[in-house]
């Protein structure tokens, strides 16, 4: 046994990584953290992101950037030039040994190259090729350039996030590259898995467009459905990011409870039981009013003192992560959240922790082409499902999860092939339910209009319980003790108040798989502390390079749930991979933080690797230069241009005005502006930007969120499915932001109204009328919020 080599999930998986920058690379990552065999083709000159620093940073020569290091840690380099013909050679037979190919290059570039999925076919049938481009490989956008900050204007992101009538502002610290890594990996490894078993490859589509439609914006072509006319302004959240004594502290009041308990721990309880200020959106309209309110009361207090009084309350709340200070706070050194690269910096550990499983050691990355091929193949390869289009048929899921973050994971679950039931209650509905967000009345079924709720639940099956009974809890351990996978997301002494511990769930069925999201993890200093996405955004460091630099940090509103939810399906996938093995289920724990530090993880990289703290930059970027937002002729309309290469640069003077030549794009950066500025506010921003866009310029308008369902790439793609809904009729949903050979997997029917389900599991379950009549006589069942008239 001493000589045995330690087993991780997906020892002897065979990946070539053929990609640059963060997505490509951190898909590899989160493969090569499971034990895969992951080797990186790279040309003669190396990947050119291996010098990239955020900060500046001179890198020597000869050495790599230490986020370049983080992303690439572990992994195997080969250089061959597939353009020649002994290149092409080599290529082959890699491919021919290789179970999935993780590629980046834009349609016509792989074509040109020879290695789209027909040829990867041709070479082996057996590969699974996983295109990972900005529009997918598909429609009339499918090569058009583009990145991160122009996906976020097109997606309607950036033009509700900010100040009315002030410049918005969008995401710093190209976060729409881990959106697009996140929501793909854990299809990507499902289906690579499924092959093993069928023995056929697969393309897997991904699109970043889409991923960036399903986390950087709630949902906005529903809401656009449900009410056309309503056209939210730009905004943010009150309260959200406020100044205290000494520096930021960060508040999140999601429900109307949380923010009546904000008034009382401010003092204002006059303000509770106001309409204007409870709505959201007409509290923004007065925020000259509630601001100076707010800010009377947390700037006499300290960061600390408003965390400890807010935690008080239940009201979710911490401080403002930044790259020097985030790996010391008390909960993270505690659990020991950080922990030191192979190469000497500070980065954050993988985000989930397995009960059983060992996933891989840290090792260094890898020299430039130090390597020819893979790593001899073990006798036994992970394997794990039998259909290519539905990897996950035959594992059942119960669904306890919440809000966004857990509803969007499991469902993930459901369309990749799980049978999947979902716990509510007409007790305590899921909260998202009542967070619409639009004017509907409470008498048109308010519970049922929630756009959220729609998108994160389209097609699941629903069982209502009230699980403070003893009843309740008992039907819910029935589905337990049959289920697979249980996943939930409540903070941990909600769930085990139910008595859903593992202890109790692992000896009523060992070969169960218990996956917890809590907020900020199952033991810790902040173990209780509620936290949604907003508060993981400020935490973490990402609401730290959003906002303009002489202003307050902005959140970036939602892509949290979203990276930390396909984690967890990530880890339950591994999970579920591992039972194979070892015969019976585990212990999962992804903690909703710490999805949002593999986000931000690039800020503590950079500091204690170079001494640099990475802060706002507006809508500028290290990595783009002329970029920024440019107001057009129309009313607030706006124009998003990022240049990355010479290029490009060239293309824009000779668009705009060619006086741009005469200046050096990265260092006169005032004066360049001041022109485009100038051409800008006598363009209409569509307009322009189909023929800055025609002339292979990465440009998009800013578009409302309303109308960012409705562009020619979406319904060439056919992303959006529509379903006949009971309650809102015939509703669009958003697809998996990827196709598989072609098409998106179907969602399977609309979202689940209140309870629609609860029989029917119920009669399965062998419960008879009779039984059924008298559940719901003792409010066990129900079909209606408690409290509510019928």
């Amino acid at each position: 046994m001493g000589g045995m080599k330690p087993q991780h999930p997906l020892n002897g998986l065979r990946v070539l990584e053929m990609g640059s920058r963060t997505t490509a690379p951190y898909i590899g990552k989160l493969f090569t953290d499971a034990g895969a065999d992951v080797l990186k083709l790279e040309s003669s000159e190396g990947d050119p992101f291996r010098t990239w620093s955020a900060s500046g940073a001179a890198i020597p020569d000869g050495e790599d950037a230490a986020w370049w290091q983080f992303l690439n840690a572990g992994k195997r380099s080969v250089t061959i030039d597939i353009e020649t013909e002994e290149g092409k050679r080599r290529f082959n037979n890699l491919v021919a040994e290789t179970d999935l190919i993780l590629d980046d290059h834009i349609p016509q570039e792989a074509q040109r190259l020879g290695i789209t999925f027909q040829d990867i076919q041709t070479i082996s049938s057996s590969t699974v090729l996983a295109s990972l481009t900005h529009f997918g490989t598909t429609g009339p956008w499918a090569n058009r350039p583009a990145n991160d900050f122009i996906l976020q204007a097109l997606t309607g992101a950036t033009e509700n996030r900010g100040i009315p009538d002030e410049e918005p502002a969008a995401c710093g610290g190209e976060l729409g590259d881990f959106v697009a890594a996140a929501l793909s990996a854990p299809a990507i490894l499902a289906i690579t898995l499924a092959s093993k078993t069928t023995g056929e490859g697969a393309h897997i589509d991904v699109s970043q467009y889409e991923s960036m439609m399903l986390a950087f914006q709630t949902y906005r072509p529903i809401f656009d459905h449900f009410a056309p006319d309503f056209r939210p302004t730009r905004q943010i959240e009150i309260p959200s990011v406020e100044p205290a004594k000494d520096g930021w502290v960060g508040f999140c009041t999601i429900t109307g409870q949380q923010w009546q308990d904000f008034c009382s721990m401010i003092g204002a309880d006059d303000w509770i039981g106001n309409d204007d200020l409870t709505n959201f959106h007409t509290r923004m309209e007065r925020r000259e009013e509630v601001w100076p309110r707010i800010w009377a009361f947390t700037k006499e207090r300290t960061v600390q003192e408003l965390v400890d009084l807010a935690s008080a309350f239940r009201i979710p709340v911490g401080p403002i992560g930044t790259g020097d200070k985030i790996a010391f706070f008390d909960h993270f050194a505690e659990r020991n959240v950080f922990v030191e690269n192979p190469h000497g910096f500070t980065q954050p550990r993988p985000p989930y922790q397995f009960e059983q499983s060992n996933l891989a050691p840290f090792r260094k990355a890898p020299p430039l082409g130090k390597h020819d091929s893979y790593n001899p193949r073990p006798v036994n390869v992970p394997a794990f499902g039998k259909n290519n289009d539905q990897p996950l048929a035959g594992v059942k899921v119960i669904d306890l999860s919440a809000f966004w973050a857990g509803p969007v994971a499991t469902n993930l679950l459901r369309v990749l092939g799980a049978d999947l039931i979902k716990i509510e209650s007409h007790i305590r509905l899921d909260g998202m339910r009542w967070a619409s967000g639009l004017p509907i009345p409470m008498e048109d079924k308010l519970w049922e209009w929630s756009p959220v709720y729609h998108g994160a639940n389209a097609g699941k099956r629903v069982i209502n319980l009230d699980l403070s009974t003893q009843q309740g809890k008992d039907i819910a351990l029935q589905l337990i003790a049959d289920a697979d996978v249980i996943i939930e997301n409540y903070s941990p002494r909600v769930t085990e108040s139910w008595g859903f511990t593992w202890e109790n769930i692992h000896a009523l069925n060992d070969q169960a798989i218990f996956v917890r999201v809590p907020a900020y993890g199952t033991d810790g200093p902040w173990r209780d502390r509620v936290g949604f996405a907003m508060n993981m955004e400020q935490v973490s460091g990402l609401a730290n390079r959003t906002g303009h630099p002489d202003g307050p940090p902005f959140v970036p509103r939602g892509p949290v749930d979203s990276i930390a939810g396909m984690h967890a399906v990530f880890a339950t996938i591994l999970a579920l991979t591992e039972r194979t093995r070892i015969g019976k289920g585990q212990l999962v724990e992804l903690p909703l933080i710490e999805g949002a530090l593999q986000a931000a993880a690039e800020q503590v990289v950079e500091h204690s690797a170079y001494g640099t703290v990475l802060n706002r930059q507006g809508n500028k970027a290290p990595n783009a230069s002329p970029q920024g937002l440019y107001k057009t002729s129309g009313d607030d309309a706006w124009l998003a241009i990022s240049i990355q290469n010479n290029q490009q640069w060239k293309a824009l003077t000779e668009q705009i005005n060619p006086d741009l030549a005469n200046y050096d794009r990265e260092k006169d950066t005032e004066k360049i502006d001041e022109i485009i500025r100038a051409w800008a506010q006598t363009q209409d921003a569509e307009t322009a930007a189909e023929s800055l866009w025609n002339a292979a310029i990465p440009v998009a308008p800013c578009m409302h969120f309303n109308d960012s369902g409705k562009t020619t790439q979406h319904q060439h793609r056919n992303f959006l499915q529509t379903y006949e809904h009971p309650i809102t009729g015939h509703t669009p949903y958003l697809s998996y932001p990827f196709r598989l050979n072609g098409t998106h997997l179907p969602l399977g029917g609309p979202a689940p109204i209140l309870g629609e389900h609860t029989n029917e599991i119920l009669t399965q379950l062998g419960y008879t009328q009779e039984q059924l009549e008298e559940l719901e006589s003792n409010g066990v069942i129900g079909d209606w919020p408690a409290g509510i008239p019928r």
